[in-house]
């Protein structure tokens, strides 16, 4: 019994990418939903497209990239010292 992922891009902007993972197993042809919802929110900076590389299979990442452009559109969040 194998588990396969689903991946969803959702509320894809220029600005952020929200991505739904979803995971299930095929019993008798079927598939099942296993575990609970996994979302998680992207914003256009340099390092969460870094993260966005690490965190998704490369056909979904390139179609973020796609709408994103080649630079960030957000400047990355201020340090709190």
């Amino acid at each position: 019994m194998d588990i396969k992922t689903k991946i969803t891009l959702d509320m894809l902007t220029t600005d952020s990418v929200s991505v739904l993972k979803q995971q299930y197993i095929t019993v008798d042809g079927t598939d099942i939903k296993v575990g609970e919802n996994v979302r998680n929110a992207y914003m256009n900076t340099q390092t969460e497209r870094e993260l966005l590389k690490s965190e998704l299979p490369e056909e979904f990442y390139n179609a973020v990239i796609a709408v994103w452009g080649d630079t960030p559109t957000i400047a990355e969040p201020a340090e709190v010292i």
